[in-house]
């Protein structure tokens, strides 16, 4: 299978240290046409605009998780001392390089015991951020359906929902919003009925296919190191649930990928070294 886009990936995680080089380079013999790196702060943000320069498949998207305001090790408590406003300043200048297309890693997360109004507001100057720049989210909701749904139908940005985990019915006017959903390993799982019924309900068009590597992979290789080449299990899953040939799948959702992020269809974005003036 061919034409994988990979719209939600972390190839700068120390799971992939021993053999970035190697990985990246072997992608595209596997069928992989795309893929969206996505920062988590602004110390993995160099690493992976480093990565959309140097492989012609990769761009970027910059942002900070919000898991970070909790991460001791993490920038933004450990040289922000949890001031998310300077980092997001700092961080600025990466927005200039024509390979970040979208701000993301960006949401809410209720799993972990992180602060609620922090998140929050860090969350809406991300959607500020994006509406201002004219760029598309890449979105992480866990747990948190409420109060991201609140400022999705508020900011109306366009971009992905990843790993959607919503119910049919939101998923509905998410779609009518412009937002796609995004769907993975979990979607092959077994017992994965919301995730089916998601994809019944809405537009095809509205769908596109992740990996959130090095985690989430599909069955059945669920439990290994996750890499965009796995797509192509999931694409098989929804194929039977739409009743379509697996490259078909592919070929769909990788045309929904390049129309939400206006990237993919060919060239390499000018390489620009930007840096972040940590204080």
């Amino acid at each position: 299978m061919n034409n994988i886009i990979d719209t939600h990936a972390h190839y700068s995680a120390r799971q992939f240290d021993a053999d970035r080089d190697a990985l990246m380079a072997a992608l595209p013999g596997g069928g992989v046409a795309g893929v969206l790196e996505c920062a988590t702060h602004s110390g993995d943000a160099l690493a992976a605009v480093a990565l959309a320069h140097r492989y012609p498949f990769v761009r970027a998207a910059v942002g900070i998780h919000p898991e970070s305001l909790g991460e001791e090790d993490a920038p933004t408590v450990a040289v922000y001392g949890g001031d998310w406003r300077a980092e997001l300043a700092a961080m600025r200048p990466f927005f200039e390089d024509p390979a970040v297309i979208a701000v993301g890693e960006i949401g809410l997360d209720h799993h972990w015991p992180l602060p609620a109004r922090e998140q929050l507001e860090l969350f809406e100057a991300q959607l500020q951020l994006a509406a201002e720049l004219d760029l598309p989210v890449s979105v992480h909701d866990r747990e948190a359906h409420a109060e991201t749904y609140a400022l999705l139908r508020q900011y109306k940005p366009r971009g992905v929902l990843h790993c959607y985990s919503g119910s049919a019915e939101d998923a509905v006017w998410l779609a009518e919003q412009g937002m796609a959903l995004g769907f993975g390993g979990a979607a092959t799982y077994k017992g994965a009925k919301r995730a089916a019924k998601v994809l019944a309900a809405v537009p095809r068009s509205a769908v596109v296919l992740e990996t959130d590597c090095p985690y989430m992979a599909p069955e059945p290789v669920r439990g290994r190191r996750n890499d965009s080449r796995n797509i192509a299990h999931v694409a098989v899953r929804i194929g039977e649930l739409w009743d379509m040939a697996p490259q078909q799948v592919l070929d769909l959702t990788a045309a929904n990928a390049r129309r939400v992020f206006g990237a993919w269809e060919g060239g390499t974005p000018p390489c620009q070294t930007p840096s972040v003036n940590h204080p």
